[in-house]
């Protein structure tokens, strides 16, 4: 068995496709975000400029998060020593937790390494334990939370992206007395839609089901206190399950779900993901810590950001540029095609020093690649003029609305 070329193969055939991911070698500023060094192709540092990150609020910059990491560096080292039952657990863990309960208004918070894995192991074990569970998810969701539905081996039923009715049509054909878990997310990240929150929430009650909401293009994005689109539309408290991200608009590292204490305890005590794994260092709870109190306190962050959205979306429309339609912080550019996609990609880093990644298949469907822009509050108007004088001047060299 040639197993190299097996593995090669698997490789060309993603080079063919032109969905091979290329990890691009940069360091962010301190300080100076969106502003970075790429170290790809040149002789030394060159400045670019950066549109495609998740630290949505440059959280991940900020004073207080920095200094609190600095602090808990100091005082506790760097690792966590172990898994959260053998000498992981530390007090910014416990006030973490406690912190993201409030913020959802839940009993509980439980933190995992990442938001993939707090998706994986939750719906996994929760479906699990749940005899004859089927488990409802919306066609859109994120690949974590896929798995952890496969995972749990239980039957899945997919319901058309945000379609109440197809959503409905399902739950009205399952045995009533069958457990029943709805898996939907609040913002859509690739296109930037959001999920009818309510209206599932009434269906769930209506069929007697439990819900799964994934919040982590919305924590510390929307509400009041950064809860999520959950929190600003007054549904949290309708909605059995939490999950979120610390590794988004938080800026640092880490996933979480926020519920019940029984749930919180079934999933702590069940979950594999959880407690088999070392637990977040001390010193990114620390930064998670200080990063989701501000955000409780401060808006100006969530409104800088939005601004910066709504202009972006603006001035690339007026430039005739095809921005996808979206009610959110995302702001999608439809190509179409993936061998252009990354080609323009390339384009923009090699000779305009800016930083966007292509989204292709199987982040999108095939045929809906684009490259996903995230301005952030220091994201100016002349950088998106730049941007957007950039854009046009490819598009025409590429001839990419005939392509498109």
């Amino acid at each position: 068995m040639d197993y190299q070329r097996i593995f090669a193969d698997a490789i060309d055939r993603l080079h063919a496709e032109g969905r091979y991911r290329v990890f691009i070698d940069i360091l962010r500023n301190k300080g100076a975000f969106p502003n970075a060094r790429c170290f790809a192709g040149h002789n030394g540092p060159k400045p670019i400029t950066v549109w495609c990150s998740n630290d949505y609020l440059a959280m991940g910059q900020h004073p207080k998060v920095i200094a609190a990491m600095e602090e808990a560096l100091h005082d506790v080292g760097a690792g966590s020593g172990g898994t959260r039952n053998i000498s992981g657990n530390s007090h910014y863990h416990i006030e973490l937790e406690a912190e993201l309960a409030d913020l959802h208004g839940k009993d509980a918070a439980l933190l995992f390494t990442s938001g993939y894995v707090s998706n994986e192991a939750t719906l996994s074990t929760l479906a699990k334990l749940l005899p004859g569970c089927i488990v409802f998810s919306d066609a859109l969701n994120h690949a974590s939370m896929i798995a952890g539905i496969k995972n749990s081996g239980c039957e899945k039923k997919v319901f058309r992206h945000n379609d109440l009715e197809h959503l409905e049509e399902l739950l009205a054909e399952a045995p009533a007395d069958s457990p029943k878990l709805i898996a939907f997310e609040s913002v859509y990240s690739m296109d930037g839609d959001v999920a009818p929150i309510a209206e599932i929430c009434d269906l769930a009650e209506k069929y007697g089901a439990l819900t799964y909401l994934d919040e982590v293009h919305a924590v510390g994005m929307y509400g009041p206190r950064g809860g999520g689109i959950s929190e600003r539309d007054d549904v949290a408290r309708r909605v059995d399950i939490i999950e979120g991200t610390l590794g988004k608009a938080f800026g640092v590292m880490g996933g979480y779900i926020a519920t019940d204490r029984n749930i919180i305890d079934v999933i702590r005590s069940y979950a594999p993901g959880f407690i088999f794994t070392t637990s977040l260092s001390p010193v990114l709870v620390a930064g998670a810590l200080a990063s989701v109190k501000h955000l409780k306190a401060s808006s100006v962050e969530r409104e800088g950001q939005q601004a910066s959205a709504a202009k972006l979306k603006a001035i690339m429309a007026e430039a005739g540029l095809p921005v996808m339609p979206s009610e959110t912080h995302i702001v999608p550019l439809m190509v179409g095609d993936p061998v252009l996609a990354k080609r323009i990609s390339d384009i923009l880093l090699a000779e305009y020093g800016v930083y966007v990644q292509p989204i292709n298949y199987p982040t999108v469907p095939r045929g809906t690649e684009r490259l996903r822009f995230t301005p952030g509050p220091a994201h100016d108007e002349a950088m998106m003029r730049e941007l957007a004088d950039a854009l046009v001047e490819i598009w025409d060299r590429l001839e990419v609305r005939q392509a498109a």
